[in-house]
């Protein structure tokens, strides 16, 4: 069997080792909490957060120092006849204060036919997401049920310039602010007295200098809701034309059209603009994981399709649902004619990571039958349905929290809360039920098709073993020698003329386990007694120089 991934590797010891696993990632998690603390933060400004001619005219706004007091518009009718002059200042004053057996059935007799029915069908949903619109929500999207919108509404229609306005921010030398002023009165008349502008107010334009002289802003009020086209338009008439040409020749001028029309409309041209980017970055980096992980370049790059179906139709929902205005009612909403700037990237980073997530979990199962032995279809079987119950649980739980947010009354998280529930279920069951068994058992085999350098090094095959060597012979030992048979220890008697017995010492043992077992020599003379005379005796020692006799023990 050829090497395992780096993951199965870690997976298995972190089973076999749970405490250190466990007591690793503890130090992990300190060491990450600690090195953060210590790198410390840095909080984004707002010339990091300056997108477009809308943020350069923040800058130029904030480079005045302009004093901005926190302000609270109030708006005091009378009930019937004239207003009470003296009694709505003192107010003013005073306020001032378990299917998938059953899915995957004609998914896995009709692959080609169900692939082709259920790819349409989401292509389909898709198709409104290319007239998607996206804008910042403004104060006409906040639920008129609250007494502070209702307030609000009645300002702005007694009051147009209080609505919508556009800021012309001009930077320039100081000796120039003259000059500056009176190029912005006259863009404020010539405003005045377009459609797409509200009419001048009675006390002039509304031109703030700061102490320096070197910032000039202008307020160019637009009776229309900052959604509404006429807004835009109006926007792209002061860029394109009017400012242009009441400040052109200034020396040193710098100059900018901001407000919540321009942050609107600049934000939304990032996104399309940096959209493809982010979107470039996540898919490559995808193909390479999932083509690394196993080792298939067809199973990445179905992986990559299956997930931009998914989003794509998400997509085409929120569109379906909130650019229009037949669901207001169903879902309590006031449709504001298009997308949140935000949502779109937000969107398809979340959905892409819990899809990939689902995706990888299934894939694994399916690739787990095939290495059994499984054949192509029934592995699929196999990984679909021991799989469901996981994937379906944890689709349940995020579906219902997604939806929590679908509750709330502001806009831009109602279109979160049910673009996210309705991207999760579509992907857990149409994408994950149908379209990925159907489209797996259709490729067969070549869903594990990779190119010579990205397949697995195949583990070597076993050889048959070689024949085993021939015994060695065992050399044959020499036969023991024969033991040598005892022989009694020669004793060496020498006659004593002084005494009839011998004196007898004993010899050099010939075996010396005898001398070890205490055997002890002795000697004596049969037939030599006190009474023979000596004589005898004498002839005796003479004839016999020495005696071998038997050892006593």
């Amino acid at each position: 069997m050829g090497r395992r991934p780096v993951t199965v590797r870690l997976a298995r010891w972190s089973a076999e080792h749970p405490w250190r696993a466990i007591a690793l990632w503890a130090v992990f998690v300190a060491v990450c909490f600690v090195g953060g603390n210590a790198a410390g933060l840095n909080e984004a400004t707002n010339s990091d957060q300056a997108i477009g001619e809308a943020g350069r005219a923040s800058l130029i706004v904030d480079a005045g120092d302009f004093a901005d007091p926190a302000v609270d518009n109030v708006l005091i009718t009378s009930t019937g006849g004239a207003l009470d002059q003296a009694a709505a200042k003192a107010a003013a004053d005073d306020a001032a204060a378990r299917l998938w057996p059953a899915v995957l059935r004609p998914a896995l007799r009709a692959p080609v036919a169900t692939l082709v029915i259920s790819v349409g069908l989401l292509l389909a949903l898709a198709a409104p997401a290319l007239g998607m619109k996206l804008k910042f929500p403004g104060m006409e999207d906040l639920p008129r049920t609250t007494p502070a919108m209702q307030a609000y509404d009645r300002l702005t229609a007694a009051f147009p310039s209080a609505g919508t306005n556009h800021v012309v921010a001009v930077r320039a030398p100081a000796d120039q602010a003259d000059r500056v002023h009176a190029a912005l009165t006259d863009l404020s008349a010539r405003a005045a007295g377009d459609p797409l502008f509200a009419p001048a107010e009675a006390d002039g334009p509304k031109i703030e200098v700061s102490a320096d002289r070197r910032v000039t802003v202008l307020d160019v009020p637009t009776p229309y809701a900052s959604r509404d086209d006429r807004s835009v338009q109006s926007l792209e008439k002061l860029r394109g034309d009017l400012v242009p040409a009441e400040l052109r020749g200034i020396p040193g001028i710098e100059y900018a059209v901001g407000g919540g029309v321009a942050d609107s409309e600049d934000y939304a041209q990032h996104v399309r603009d940096k959209l493809p980017l982010v979107m470039g970055f996540v898919l490559v980096l995808t193909f390479l994981v999932m083509a690394f992980t196993f080792r298939s370049v067809v199973i990445a790059a179905s992986s990559i399709a299956l997930n931009l179906l998914s989003a794509g139709a998400a997509y085409g929902l929120l569109v379906l649902v909130f650019q229009g205005e037949w669901a207001q009612g169903l879902l309590g909403f006031t449709s504001m004619g298009a997308i949140v700037s935000w949502l779109p990237l937000f969107l398809f980073v979340v959905l892409f990571g819990l899809s990939m997530d689902y995706h990888v979990f299934v894939v694994s199962r399916i690739r787990e039958g095939v290495r059994s032995g499984l054949a192509n279809r029934d592995a699929v079987s196999y990984g679909i349905t021991s799989s469901a119950g996981v994937v379906t649980s944890a689709a349940i739980v995020m579906v219902g929290v997604f939806s929590i947010f679908a509750t709330l009354s502001t806009i831009d998280m109602k279109q979160l809360g049910i673009g996210l529930a309705a991207a999760i279920l579509l992907d857990a069951t149409i994408i994950r039920g149908v379209v990925l068994p159907a489209l797996m058992t259709m490729l067969g085999d070549a869903n594990w098709w990779a190119p010579r350098f990205l397949r697995p090094t195949p583990a070597p095959a076993p050889t048959d073993p070689p024949p085993p060597s021939p015994e060695p012979r065992p050399i044959p030992s020499p036969p023991p020698r024969p033991a040598r048979p005892l022989t009694p220890p020669i004793l060496h008697c020498r006659w004593r003329q002084s005494r009839l017995n011998l004196a007898c010492r004993p010899p050099k043992v010939q075996d010396r386990g005898m001398q070890d077992r205490g055997v002890r020599g002795g000697c004596g003379v049969r037939g030599a007694g006190r009474d023979q005379g000596r004589g005898q005796a004498s002839r005796e020692a003479s004839r016999v120089r020495s005696l071998r006799i038997d050892a006593k023990p």
